[in-house]
């Protein structure tokens, strides 16, 4: 049964949805891909949507890489809330770089863990399994009111620990490439089923952006990736439910006229200036898919030695062409809303068509078998933020992306047909 009062989830309320509210979110989803595709008529649901629904620019927080940005969608706060600020974290208490993904990182509940808690029925589908425990964080598994699986693992599920046993063949669908289209088709066609049969109240449809790494939006393989998301939108829209799509991040190319990739190695950099290895630059990220961008991307945070001059730092690194923008810690926090206590002493954000590397040794880029595109900072933080429904929106700055499931659920609970 349907819950009938608001929820509240980290000091924001969220309606009482009458149908089944969705956010997907499209990793790597250049607002360009969607003009292109809709341009050569690739896309006629998401144009219809476009035209009778909502159709906003909403920004993504920074760092613009996936863990940061789908767990903002996730918890509807920015990273200083919940405390994932990269796909990967340095601890200098002991020195370790580890990944990002593990719960005890996560500071704030999810949406759906509140909504779980209110009684309603959940269904988180990612396409990475790295994301799946964070995604899933305060959910149980055994009153059949929560699913929660990635398209990567989907052939080792289990009812206990994922709320539904072996989700690829429920599905009929065998376990996809990681390096695929159809890792993120998998989370589509999910969505799909789990609407028709299972009926949650709540679901989360998040991809992979593989494809976005690899072709550009006027390349066939990005053609052939937004038809294929346009079959299973109209699908859901047609089920009746709200859905708000957007991003977690642009992507941008990162290369030269030769087609290298475009890279400031600011470890060496750092090294020339201050002495071998006594600064640490930390690139978040990193994380296991080197073939999507070889670990470069455009935000990036440095822990200076003690009795550093930070000021100088910061300063002859704002003197250097390819950086956009960099700042002491104290400023990111302000600025990009992040936790203090897991940056580094100054943050750098590159220009757009530059990465940010460590050292050169350090990058294993033999994988990169396209020109580079990437994402990380400024430059990609526009998404789209489109509604099935007609309400009422801000535009970007305002408008968020981790305010997918508060306008979702705002929609769900309009006695509205859908678009």
């Amino acid at each position: 049964m349907p819950i009938t009062a608001p929820v509240v989830a980290n000091d924001r309320t969220y309606a009482a949805p009458k149908t089944c509210a969705i956010a997907i979110c499209l990793d790597g989803c250049e607002p360009e891909y969607l003009d292109v595709a809709i341009t050569e008529g690739l896309m006629p649901t998401l144009k219809r949507i476009r035209d009778t629904g909502t159709d906003r620019t909403a920004h993504s927080v920074i760092p613009s890489f996936t863990n940061p940005n789908n767990m903002s969608i996730a918890t509807g706060r920015p990273p200083a809330v919940h405390g994932i600020c990269g796909n990967f974290l340095y601890d200098p208490d002991t020195g370790e770089e580890v990944m990002m993904n593990d719960v005890r990182f996560l500071r704030a509940p999810t949406v759906f863990s509140k909504f779980y808690e209110a009684g309603a029925r959940v269904a988180v589908v990612t396409a990475k399994d790295k994301l799946r425990a964070l995604l899933g964080a305060g959910l149980k598994f055994d009153e059949d009111r929560a699913i929660a699986f990635s398209s990567e693992r989907s052939g080792e599920t289990t009812k206990a620990e994922h709320g539904i046993d072996n989700a690829s063949a429920w599905l009929g669908m065998p376990v996809p490439e990681v390096y695929s289209a159809e890792l993120s088709e998998f989370v589509f066609a999910a969505g799909v089923k789990l609407l028709k049969e299972w009926q949650p109240d709540v679901m989360y449809l998040s991809t992979t952006d593989y494809i976005q790494h690899k072709f550009a939006p006027d390349e066939q393989g990005a053609k052939d990736f937004y038809a294929m998301f346009d079959r299973y939108l109209a699908e859901l829209d047609a089920l009746g439910a709200a859905i708000v799509v957007t991003a977690d991040h642009g992507m941008k190319p990162k290369h030269d006229a030769n087609g290298d990739p475009a890279v400031i190695y600011v470890q060496d950099v750092l090294d020339d200036w201050l002495g071998k290895g006594t600064a640490r630059v930390i690139l978040p990220i990193t994380d296991p898919y080197v073939v999507h961008h070889g670990a470069l991307g455009s935000f990036a945070t440095a822990y200076l030695p003690d009795g550093a001059d930070r000021a100088d730092i910061v300063a002859r690194l704002k003197a250097l062409p390819e950086m956009l923008e960099v700042t002491t810690r104290e400023e990111a926090v302000a600025k990009y809303e992040l936790p203090a206590d897991r940056i580094g002493d100054i943050v750098m954000v590159s220009t757009e068509n530059m990465t940010i590397g460590t050292s050169a040794h350090r990058h294993d880029l033999a994988a990169l078998k396209e020109p580079l595109r990437s994402h990380g900072g400024l430059t990609e933080q526009a998404v789209p933020f489109i509604v099935n429904r007609k309400i009422d929106l801000p535009d970007a700055p305002t408008l968020r992306n981790f305010d997918a499931f508060f306008y979702a659920t705002a929609a769900a609970a309009l006695e509205v047909a859908p678009a």
